[in-house]
């Protein structure tokens, strides 16, 4: 047979042949299956009939038996077995046979446990075939030798199974009838020149025995009862067993009739076909008439029968029927289960709508549903099937819902309130970080714990009526507290990424702004270097407040490290400078001392970097102070220095004395003081007013070149006509005239002019 086309029957009849190289000289006889699909379930004639010839001939019989079947009354063969020791017995002579059983596919059960179940089967069949009065009490030993071995499956284990076969079981039929073999004790031995004689008369025994021609029976029955005649010749066995076997025929043909009917019943099918789309009112009571006919219909034909075999036949029939309607009353509870499910959805939905609580609403629905919901117009009354599956399964759908529908809305109220708490958190979180100081962190921590608080307050009452357990409650809260200390930890992130800026903004306020933070006047009075160092302390605090998150109330000593590492003196803080014990470089690290590697935002040696680059970009603005008060200083000191002032007195006592003597010396200053004055004055105002009068005039210039040209196809005497006039323009503009050929701009203090403009202007005057 070749797996791979499909499984068939391989052997058909009795195949006999020599076997190769056994010694002494062996023949084989393989027969025909007696499970085999291609002669059906009834026609078992003809495996009886070989099993018995087999018996009869065979010195050793292998039965092969799947090891599944071990304990299976059909599949291992036990009626066959006990029909074939009954025609042996009364048949032919007994003679001693071995009987060896090879159990194929064998599992991991250990053989040690399946031999003795063999060998109870087979004991309990030989003590229930009835025996002519001279064997009655003989044991199974006394005809049979049982010997039991296994075979590994060949698909699965195809090294193993050739081995054993062939190394093993094999070896076992060479010298098979000497003392100790398989067959060392036969009895009855025919010479091998009477074998055919021999097995010719006992095929024809076996053919014409009538027992092991039961179906033929059954059928014979069947026909003469119907003429009213028995013929009992061909039994030896009492008439009731005839009244069993027509019992069984006839009912069996009633049922099979009454089933078809059922089958093809026009209501049936319609409620078949209806149940299909959707649910069938009144399904149970339907489907319970309409067997309960079919079954009194058998019950009236099958009155005068066996009443075992008709009782049977009649569960036969009816476990037939419902195997029939059983796929539709499946459908019917699928039907009923997804329309309480869909209601319950449908009203949960409605009620969340209206604002009811989530945990309420479940259970008042949930009860009242799981009560309303009954199979009772489903049950069939013949049928005793077992509906608590499918409220098994409306209970998970209706759960699964409403875990979904639990989740989903949690789901939103967190979202809900960790938006609250990002609304709450981040504009304060960023005016505290742009203020940064030594007191930052623990305003944060107050802000976060504040509004944690307040917002958990809120978050209980609003998952209240979801009656959640406490261990579910507590985690969701806690969960709800992570969040604001991740939103102060991205902030934080997000503000260390700007912290030069901020330092750079932060240096610039102090530094260009008193305490009253009014802008600075450079005027010379003011001390740059203290004020720069505080500037840039201020600075290293915003550093320090941004180099670690500190969520935790622990002492934070990077404030220390970053001043007694970067800044150059200490004095301006002498209690950190005290405080501070560093050995060696403070920054050369890439960690800070008691702060986890999660809640670092800078590390040491990125803020010396840091550090360094401020110091740079804000290296300007100190350079700029210092040139602003110096020139404050040099414009404001237009007084000679002291001793001059002393030798003027000294030396200038004399001219003194006399400007005092003679008052016409005074009035003659004060009027050259005045006429000074005024001449400034005047000097200031030809500065503005010059350059605009010269723009003007250079214009009239330019105009007056460009219209020269257009004045040439005139005759000469016009020509001589204008020429004093076109003198008089020429000699009018001042030799100190700027050109306007280009596109350039001319502007004074207050008027800025464009050529093409100022061309347009004049053409149109």
């Amino acid at each position: 047979m070749d797996a791979f086309r499909g499984r068939s029957q391989t052997t058909k009849g009795i195949w006999i042949a020599k076997a190769v190289g056994i010694e002494p000289f062996t023949v084989v006889m393989d027969l025909e299956g007696t499970d085999g699909r291609e002669r059906g379930e009834d026609d078992t004639t003809f495996e009886k009939q070989s099993a018995l010839f087999a018996l009869a001939v065979a010195d050793i019989v292998l039965i092969n038996i799947w090891c599944h079947d071990i304990g299976r009354e059909q599949a291992s063969n036990k009626p066959l077995l006990r029909t074939v020791f009954e025609v042996m017995m009364r048949l032919f002579s007994p003679r001693k046979t071995t009987l060896l059983f090879v159990i194929r596919d064998k599992t991991k059960t250990p053989i040690e446990y399946l031999e003795p179940i063999l060998r109870e089967d087979i004991h309990k069949i030989w003590e229930k075939v009835p025996k002519p009065m001279a064997y009655k009490d003989t044991p199974l030993s006394e005809f049979f030798n049982m010997e039991i071995t296994a075979l590994p499956s060949y698909e699965e284990k195809e090294e193993q199974f050739i081995e054993q076969v062939v190394a093993q079981l094999r070896q076992r039929f060479f010298h098979s009838i000497s003392p100790g073999g398989l067959a060392g004790d036969r009895r009855g031995v025919i010479p091998a020149s009477g074998f055919s004689f021999s097995a010719e008369h006992i095929w024809k025994v076996i053919r014409e025995n009538k027992d092991l021609d039961l179906p033929a029976h059954k059928v014979h029955i069947y026909v003469q009862r119907e003429k009213s005649t028995l013929d009992f010749s061909l039994f030896s066995e009492p008439c009731y067993f005839f009244q069993i076997m027509v019992a069984t025929v006839r009912c069996e043909e009633i049922a099979n009739e009454k089933f078809n009917w059922l089958a093809s019943d026009k209501d049936w099918l319609a409620i078949e076909e209806a149940v299909q789309t959707g649910a069938v009112s009144g399904f149970g009571k339907s489907i319970s008439s309409i067997l309960k006919n079919y079954l009194s219909e058998y019950d009236m034909e099958s009155t005068y029968f066996e009443e075992d075999v008709k009782n049977a036949k009649r569960q036969y029939l009816e476990s037939k029927a419902l195997q029939l309607v059983h796929p539709a009353y499946v459908a019917m509870l699928g039907h009923l289960r997804s329309g309480a499910f869909q209601g319950f959805k449908t009203r949960l939905e409605q009620l969340l709508g209206r604002g009811e609580p989530f945990a309420a609403s479940v259970n008042t629905f949930y009860y009242l549903l799981y009560n309303v919901f009954s199979i009772l117009d489903v049950a069939i009354e013949q049928a005793n099937w077992d509906a608590s599956k499918v409220r098994e399964k409306l209970n998970r759908d209706i759960e699964a819902h409403v875990s979904h529908v639990r989740s989903e809305r949690l789901s939103q109220i967190v979202a809900e309130f960790e938006e609250r708490l990002s609304a709450a958190l981040i504009d304060p979180l960023e005016a505290l970080f742009e203020g940064g100081g030594a007191n930052t962190w623990a305003s944060i921590r107050n802000l976060v714990k504040r509004e944690s608080n307040k917002a958990s307050s809120s978050f209980l009452r609003a998952i209240a009526g979801y009656e959640l357990d406490q261990s579910t409650v507590d985690k969701m809260v806690n969960n709800l507290k992570e969040y604001a200390r991740k939103l102060v930890r991205n902030k934080s992130k997000e503000e260390a990424g700007k912290v030069l800026i901020r330092m750079k903004d932060r240096f610039a306020i102090v530094f260009n702004h008193d305490k009253d933070s009014m802008p600075r006047v450079w005027t010379g009075k003011e001390d740059i270097r203290a004020i720069t160092k505080e500037a840039r302390c201020e600075s290293l605090k915003l550093l320090a407040t941004l180099a670690a998150v500190w969520l935790e109330e622990k002492m934070d000593n990077i404030e220390n490290a970053l001043y007694c590492g970067l800044m150059e003196n200490t004095e301006i803080m002498p209690s950190l400078a005290m405080d501070a014990v560093v050995s060696g470089s403070p920054l050369a690290s890439s960690t800070w001392e008691e702060v986890p590697p999660e809640n670092t935002l800078i590390t040491p040696v990125q803020c010396k970097a840091l550090w360094k680059q401020f110091k740079a970009e804000t290296e300007y603005t100190v350079t700029q102070a210092i040139s602003a008060q110096e020139a404050y200083k040099r414009s404001n000191n237009w007084l000679p220095p002291p001793w001059a002032i002393l030798a003027m007195i000294v030396l200038g006592f004399n001219e003194f004395m006399l400007l005092l003597r003679n008052p016409l010396y005074l009035l003659v200053i004060f009027v050259t003081f005045l006429l000074g004055k005024a001449v400034a004055g005047l000097i200031a105002l030809s500065t503005r007013f010059l350059p605009t009068v010269m723009n003007i005039l250079s214009r009239l210039a330019a105009e007056g070149h460009e219209q020269a040209p257009n004045t040439k196809h005139r005759d000469s005497q016009s020509f001589k006509n204008q020429q004093p006039q076109s003198d008089s323009e020429s000699s009018s503009v001042p030799d100190s005239s700027v050109s306007t050929e280009t596109s350039s701009e001319y502007s004074s203090p207050q008027v800025r002019h464009r050529r093409s403009a100022h061309t347009q202007e004049f053409q149109i005057s």
